[in-house]
């Protein structure tokens, strides 16, 4: 009896999700966001950052090429498991290249390897979860996944962050060293996380290994290509297209910029925020309206249906953004309001980013609903990537204030491609 009930507990979905979406969001916030800061710290402007780091996006965009490797070659529990310890030793590289001669070479590569791991390790955990749960488990439990995954943003955010702000107070300001002591620890929560899934994740009935020659591989990519781009007439693939790269438009321009003003010093423009600052505000402040906007967005579309609460998310993902507008013209220095900011943008977020996974699933479904979920997600990274990479620019040569009212400016584009697709009223709900 108790062997059964815990190998039930073994295959329920609290057991793996959770710890798996934070594995899939942690390499996503270090690339994206603690990179950011730390060579923020180490010199870097805004141009720079933006531009450079931005790159590191690039697997994310290209990803569709090998997802049809991951969808027909071995599991994608087997590709789970074997991304964790890359994404570990990646991590060791970082943190190893640091204090050499090139270190800004040397970081750079093993981001780059990191975000590879990372972009393969997202296309086999979301056909897991696509594998192992049925249509209204996924529903039910999108606000869960997407809550865990930014509790992982946030972790980078109010933990990985402050913890380097300590270490530089105890290392008098050694930033290269503290750093790597940093991505030291990150590499053994890796092994950790890739040990603990190794015996808690269920072997899924539809996850099945082929037995496949290259030939059928390369076959599988050209198969996968055209059903996808083949699910609807080509005119009418235009609207599904242009939600997924400009539904986070402003997300983009904003994602790295509202991490150096919230910590670049007054006479730049920004807050001044310490790294422990940053991190109470921007993590743990910010985290609780996330859970809310995340989880909420779920049960909402879980209740009634995707379609019902689209244009509420829409509206939660665009307009809180206008707390920045505020922040960079008052540049307050009370915690409480600047946290309170956060609290609502953060809110939106989760709420918003609600519509943009339930619209990838509901679009993937069908065969190679894996290669084609990978696909939308490339997309919806493309539309991340290149406006990211121009936002320090733009940011350098207008300013915080000016720039942030463009950001709200281009909110229009978000609402604009909304208006275009088309979605199965039905969709997401619970059948009776």
């Amino acid at each position: 009896m108790n062997i059964l009930n815990m190998e039930e507990k073994k295959r329920s979905p609290w057991a793996w999700i959770p710890t798996l979406y934070i594995a899939e969001g942690l390499p996503n916030v270090v690339v994206m966001t603690v990179a950011v800061v730390m060579y923020m710290q180490l010199g870097l402007t805004d141009t720079d950052i933006a531009l450079y780091t931005g790159w590191l996006g690039l697997p994310w965009v290209i990803k569709p090429l090998w997802s049809p490797f991951v969808d027909l070659y071995q599991t994608k529990r087997w590709w789970v498991l074997a991304m964790q310890l890359l994404l570990g030793a990646s991590l060791s590289g970082v943190a190893f290249t640091l204090n050499t001669p090139l270190w800004f070479q040397g970081t750079m590569f093993f981001f780059f390897l990191m975000a590879f791991a990372s972009a393969t390790h997202d296309i086999a955990a979301d056909g897991y979860y696509m594998l192992e749960l049925d249509d209204h488990q996924q529903v039910s439990m999108v606000g869960i996944r997407n809550f865990f995954y930014r509790l992982a943003v946030i972790f980078g955010n109010s933990v990985l962050i402050p913890v380097a702000g300590v270490l530089q107070v105890i290392f008098r300001n050694q930033k290269a060293f503290t750093w790597c002591l940093v991505f030291y620890g990150m590499a053994a929560l890796f092994i950790a996380v890739w040990l603990y899934h190794s015996y808690m994740m269920p072997k899924a009935e539809r996850d099945v290994r082929h037995n496949t020659t290259a030939a059928e591989v390369m076959q599988g990519v050209v198969t996968t290509f055209k059903t996808f781009f083949g699910k609807l007439p080509p005119r009418e693939m235009i609207a599904p297209m242009l939600f997924l790269l400009f539904y986070r438009f402003p997300e983009a321009l904003m994602l790295k910029m509202s991490v150096t003003f919230l910590m670049r010093p007054n006479s730049a423009g920004g807050l001044g925020l310490s790294p422990g600052e940053f991190g109470l505000a921007s993590g743990t402040i910010g985290m609780v309206g996330l859970i809310i906007g995340g989880i909420l967005g779920g049960l909402l579309a879980g209740r009634d249906g995707f379609k019902k609460w689209l244009w509420p998310m829409v509206c939660a993902i665009t307009l809180p953004d206008i707390v920045y507008v505020y922040m960079s013209y008052a540049l307050p220095t009370n915690l409480v309001l600047i946290s309170s900011c956060l609290f609502v943008e953060q809110f939106g977020y989760g709420l918003g980013f609600t519509a943009l996974t339930l619209y990838m699933l509901y679009f993937s479904k069908g065969q190679y609903q894996t290669s084609h979920y990978a696909f939308c997600t490339a997309i919806s990274y493309l539309g991340l990537m290149l406006p990211g990479m121009v936002s320090g620019y733009m940011k350098d040569t207008m300013g915080y204030q000016t720039f942030f009212i463009v950001v709200m400016a281009l909110c229009s584009i978000t609402f604009l491609v909304t208006s275009l697709i088309k979605i199965d009223p039905e969709f997401g709900k619970k059948q009776q």
